[in-house]
C-alpha cells in the first residue's frame, strides 16, 4: 500500500542522528524544558524570521494560548473558517470567545476575505485565518480588514511551516501564530507538541507565562487559569535533528505536487498555488463528487487516501449552534468532495506514477 504518510521511512533516513539525540537527552537527566528546548526555540525563530518562539504541548495549546496572550477573552468574537480541523474552533472556545464562521474560497479552501465585513460585530476582537493544507491564506486582505477595525490577527499555521507569503513566512504575518508539531506535520515530533510565534515581546511574555500555570518566576503566579503546556526535551532534540531537513522535504513535496497537477488536471479538479505564495503541500487534496468511489478504487489498487475534512465545524454535532446548515455552502460542498492523495518527501518517483495511474484509470 502506498500510504498518505510514511513516518517509518523518515525515521530510517535519520535514525543515526535521532538515536544519538535521544541518547544525549537521556544521559543529561533534563527532560522538561532546558537547553534542548531553548536551542530549538532559537533555531525555529531564525528559520521563521521572528524574534520570539514559545514551545508548548500541542498545536491546540499553541492557538489557545496565543489567543489569550493577544487579549482575546470572554465576551469576544473571533472570525475564522468552518473548514479546518476542529482544534481551530476549540482554541477560540477555550479562550472564552465565540467563533464566527466565514465561508471559504473554493479555489484555496482558505477563509474568503469577502465575507469578513458582514461577519464583524461590535464584539469582534480577532481574525483567525487557517493556512489550510500548507497554502497561505489571503493575508493582505485579512490584515487590511483587521487594521481598519483595530482587530488582532492570529494565524493557524499548524499545517504550513515553511510556507511563504510574499517575502515573509507564515507565522510572521500577524500578531501571533500557532503551529503544530504533531507527528504527521511537515515538521513533526514523535508525540504531541506545538509552538507560538510573535514579534511582540509582551505577547511572548504572556504566552510563556500562561504555558506554565501563569507564572512569572517560580511559584509566583500573575495570570489566572494558566496551563501545563510544555515541550519536553526529547521532542525538542528530535525536532532539532529534523529542522535542517525541512526545506529539502518541502521542496520534494512541491515536486510531487507539480507532478500530480501536470498529470491529473485534465481528469479531476486539482489544487493550485495562489499567486505570490509558496505552498508547502502538507496535503494534496483533489475534489470530485465521486470522492468515496475514488477512495475505494484507490484502496483496491494499493493506494491510500484520506478525507480532510468530512464535515465543516458547524455540521459537527457539538457545534451546530455556530451556523445553520446551508449557510456556508462552499465549505459544505468541499467537505463532500475533498480527497487527499499520498504526498510525503519519501515517496519514490515510481510510487508517484502509480498514484497518478490509479487516479487516471478511475476517470477513464
Amino acid at each position: 500500500m502506498i500510504s498518505v504518510l510514511d513516518l517509518k521511512r523518515e525515521y530510517e533516513a535519520l535514525k543515526t542522528d535521532i538515536d544519538a539525540a535521544i541518547a544525549r537527552v537521556l544521559a543529561s537527566g533534563a527532560f522538561v524544558g532546558g537547553a534542548e528546548v531553548a536551542a530549538l526555540e532559537a533555531e525555529l525563530a531564525r528559520y521563521l524570521g521572528v524574534p520570539h518562539v514559545v514551545t508548548v504541548g500541542s498545536g491546540t495549546d499553541a492557538l489557545t494560548i496565543a489567543l489569550r496572550a493577544v487579549g482575546v477573552g470572554p465576551g469576544d468574537e473571533v472570525i475564522t473558517t468552518p473548514f479546518t480541523f476542529i482544534a481551530t474552533i476549540e482554541a477560540i472556545l477555550h479562550a472564552g470567545a465565540r467563533p464566527v464562521l466565514v465561508d471559504i474560497d473554493p479555489e484555496t479552501f482558505n477563509l474568503d476575505p469577502e465575507g469578513l465585513e458582514a461577519a464583524r460585530t461590535e464584539r469582534t476582537r480577532a481574525v483567525l485565518p487557517v493556512h489550510l493544507y500548507g497554502q497561505p491564506a489571503a493575508m493582505d486582505a485579512i490584515r487590511a480588514f483587521a487594521e481598519r477595525h483595530g482587530l488582532v490577527v492570529v494565524e493557524d499555521a499548524a499545517q504550513a511551516i515553511g510556507a511563504r507569503y510574499g517575502k515573509g513566512r507564515v507565522g510572521a504575518l500577524g500578531h501571533a501564530a500557532g503551529f503544530s508539531l504533531y507527528p504527521t506535520k511537515n515538521l513533526g515530533a514523535y508525540g504531541d507538541g506545538g509552538f507560538i510565534t510573535t514579534r511582540d515581546p509582551q505577547v511572548a511574555e504572556a504566552a510563556r507565562s500562561l504555558a506554565v500555570h501563569g507564572q512569572a518566576g517560580r511559584y509566583h503566579h500573575v495570570r489566572r487559569a494558566g496551563y501545563t503546556s510544555r515541550l519536553d526535551a526529547l521532542q525538542a532534540a528530535i525536532l532539532r535533528v529534523k529542522l535542517p531537513h525541512l526545506e529539502a522535504w518541502n521542496a520534494r513535496r512541491r515536486e510531487i505536487a507539480a507532478a500530480y497537477r501536470a498529470a491529473l488536471e485534465d481528469v479531476v479538479w486539482v489544487p493550485r498555488e495562489a499567486p505570490g505564495v509558496v505552498h508547502v503541500w502538507h496535503q494534496f487534496t483533489v475534489r470530485t463528487p465521486e470522492r468515496d468511489r475514488l477512495a475505494a478504487h484507490l484502496k483496491a489498487r494499493g493506494v491510500g487516501s484520506a478525507v480532510h475534512y468530512p464535515a465543516p465545524a458547524h455540521l459537527q454535532p457539538a457545534y451546530r449552534d455556530l451556523a445553520a446548515e446551508g449557510s456556508l455552502p462552499q465549505a459544505e460542498r468541499a467537505a463532500r468532495e475533498v480527497l487527499s492523495l499520498p504526498l510525503h518527501p519519501f515517496l519514490t518517483d515510481a510510487e508517484v506514477e502509480r498514484v497518478i495511474e490509479a487516479v487516471r484509470r478511475f476517470f477513464g
